[in-house]
């Protein structure tokens, strides 16, 4: 176990029973299982999750790399839905579980009998949760969704992009792995009020509705102008410079962010004078928002030339410590080239069974370290001990489901 990280006890005697796939849903349940709770993973014993094939793994014939990002710190048994049987298990550990989560297409679960008024009626205390893409009530609620279509749908795209140009999905996951985050604080909200209720919840989340919630600031823009948000426009209005500028050696992420606030004059003068623009710094035209918003093309060409002295990293270093917000434009390799990420334990080693896989854990750190990352499970990999250890099953009744082709 690496020092900088620690097994969390948080959610320790909360269970889960996962019935997701892809992304939206087990990232959820992975966050919980980071924060300790018992994620049991119920998987098709012919394949598993779809996402256990997705794209490349460590080596041929191995869980993708895919399904291990996403994944980690759960078990897994397998179940076979279409098997009365099958069922039977998935309602009684269901009546011993403390959560309850599924994102299949609509109108799935119900079909399987395992729709919340089936299971809430065996277990009131029962949080039941759905992922879907579109709302209930939605003229789109039979649709299917994915990461991209939620971010279409749900405005992402309409903001993002150049000025001028066609919209653009954002790189970030936020139609699946934004859902499963607004989803996972709501099952935690309902295990506090639990707490007092002593009843269960049923919460349900569409891909496109959380969107809107991530978007709130395009919003604003509408209620000041009447107008939808143009892309490339800056979410509130800020003066220049509030771009991203190409460094050097010219490489496709070689550009860094910089930012001054409308709010704090000191931002504009500190640039003007590391930009070598002294005589601006205090100059109303320049000094004033409004009136810098006139000279925007003098200001980046400013900016620009500056920045193409500089490597992104010196860009950053440089302007942050003079008081200036700027980000360099770090792509997946920077990141992990970053030493003090895994110092920090906020990029761990998964050491898998078929290779090791480096990857971020959730990042919020508790007394200091971020949740420890624990290996994604293999198929199956822990059907006898839930079943013994949830249900109550001896090592016989568990081979018998086996080799009647339920398990």
């Amino acid at each position: 176990m690496s020092d900088a990280a620690h097994q969390l006890n948080c959610l320790a005697g909360v269970r889960v029973l996962d019935l997701t796939q892809f992304e939206a849903g087990p990232t959820c349940t992975e966050v919980m299982a980071q924060l300790g709770a018992d994620v049991v993973k119920v998987e098709n014993p012919k394949g598993g999750e779809p996402g256990r094939i997705l794209g490349a793994g460590p080596k041929p014939g191995a869980d993708a790399y895919y399904f291990m990002v996403y994944n980690a710190n759960k078990k897994s048994v397998t179940v076979n839905l279409k098997s009365p049987r099958g069922i039977e298990l998935v309602k009684e550990m269901a009546a011993k579980a403390d959560v309850f989560i599924e994102n299949m297409a609509p109108g799935t679960i119900e079909k399987l009998g395992l729709g919340y008024d089936v299971l809430s009626k065996l277990n009131p205390r029962l949080i039941y949760a759905q992922v879907k893409g579109f709302g209930e009530g939605s003229p789109y609620e039979r649709n299917l969704a994915f990461d991209m279509i939620a971010q279409a749908a749900g405005g992402n795209m309409a903001i993002t992009g150049e000025y001028g140009g066609r919209p653009i999905r954002p790189g970030a996951t936020l139609g699946d792995t934004g859902t499963g985050m607004l989803m996972c604080i709501s099952i935690l909200s309902a295990i506090i009020e639990r707490q007092t209720t002593g009843k269960g919840r049923r919460l349900q989340v569409a891909m496109q509705d959380a969107q809107l919630n991530y978007t709130r600031g395009s919003f604003v823009n509408y209620a000041r102008t009447g107008k939808p948000q143009e892309r490339g426009r800056a979410g509130f209005g800020g003066p220049p410079p509030s771009d991203i500028f190409p460094c050097k050696p010219g490489g496709p992420n070689d550009w860094v962010y910089v930012f001054n606030s409308h709010n704090n004059p000191e931002h504009w003068r500190r640039t003007a004078t590391i930009m070598g623009k002294p005589e601006w710094a205090d100059d109303p035209e320049f000094l004033d928002r409004d009136k810098r918003v006139n000279h925007a093309d003098e200001v980046n060409a400013m900016v620009t030339a500056w920045c193409q002295q500089h490597t992104k990293k010196e860009a950053m270093e440089i302007l942050g410590k003079a008081g200036i917000p700027a980000g360099a434009v770090y792509d997946t390799g920077d990141l992990l080239a970053e030493p003090t990420f895994e110092s920090r334990g906020i990029i761990q080693t998964q050491h898998h069974p078929n290779g090791d896989f480096r990857m971020p854990t959730f990042p919020v750190r508790f007394d200091g370290k971020p949740p420890q990352i624990t290996r994604s499970p293999l198929l199956g990999e822990h059907t006898d001990e839930v079943f013994q250890s949830w249900l109550g099953l001896g090592a016989s009744d568990v081979k018998g489901l086996k080799d009647e082709g339920v398990i």
